[in-house]
């Protein structure tokens, strides 16, 4: 993998990267596989988002939560993630993403991942990208079982993308000013803003007018 380049590019995985959404795609072919998962999800998922909502956390938090993925071996999701991503979701990869990937590459840019998809899928895609580096959704050690709960995780999700670009710039001796940043969200404006080069990929409407406001680079990748 790259190494030693002074200049990254940051990108957001699902809608960017990916013309799907990859912890879905996960959690749908886990219930399909085992569908006795599909009411203790559903409640585990409903219990998370009520209570994180009650303790404060921000309603995007908080229905956020892994409530769909609890009883799931961290085993398992790393078996299906590998499977998932290399027969299904390789095909949602549009082709001005691996030409952006490839531009990079040409320029001996160093390529991360940074997406708050579970850290399973979200390896197995940056296997399939040729990611030089990835920044998911978990805890250090993945042992055992999931219960639902981010407790103790990196959680690089809106501005809590914007400590793990900077670390990495830190750790890899990159200028931000100097690096890219891509994403299709508002929620990944945050870490767009820190480098100096933001691209919105096919935005929702909130993140297309700020980036019109900051007359950031606009591009439509589609196929």
């Amino acid at each position: 993998m790259g190494g030693g380049s002074e200049v990254a590019a940051y990108f957001d995985l699902d809608g960017t990267l990916l013309n799907a959404s990859s912890e879905k795609t996960l959690t749908g072919i886990l219930a399909k596989r085992r569908p006795w998962r599909i009411p203790h999800a559903t409640v585990a998922w409903i219990l998370g988002a009520t209570f994180g909502l009650l303790t404060g956390k921000a309603p995007y938090d908080a229905l956020r939560n892994r409530g769909h993925l609890s009883l799931a071996s961290w085993n398992t999701l790393e078996q299906y993630s590998d499977e998932i991503a290399t027969s299904i979701l390789k095909s949602r990869i549009s082709s001005g993403a691996w030409e952006c990937l490839e531009w990079h590459r040409n320029q001996g840019h160093r390529l991360v991942l940074v997406t708050a998809t579970i850290a399973p899928m979200a390896e197995a895609m940056a296997r399939v990208l040729g990611m030089d580096a990835v920044y998911g959704c978990g805890p250090e050690s993945r042992q055992g079982w999931l219960s639902g709960s981010e407790r103790g995780w990196s959680v690089p999700r809106r501005k809590g993308k914007v400590p793990v670009v900077e670390k990495d710039a830190e750790m890899n001796g990159h200028v931000l000013s100097d690096c890219y940043g891509y994403g299709n969200t508002y929620a990944d404006s945050w870490f767009m803003r820190i480098c100096g080069h933001a691209i919105a990929v096919n935005p929702e409407s909130a993140l297309e007018k700020f980036a019109k406001q900051q007359d950031w680079e606009i591009v439509h990748w589609t196929s």
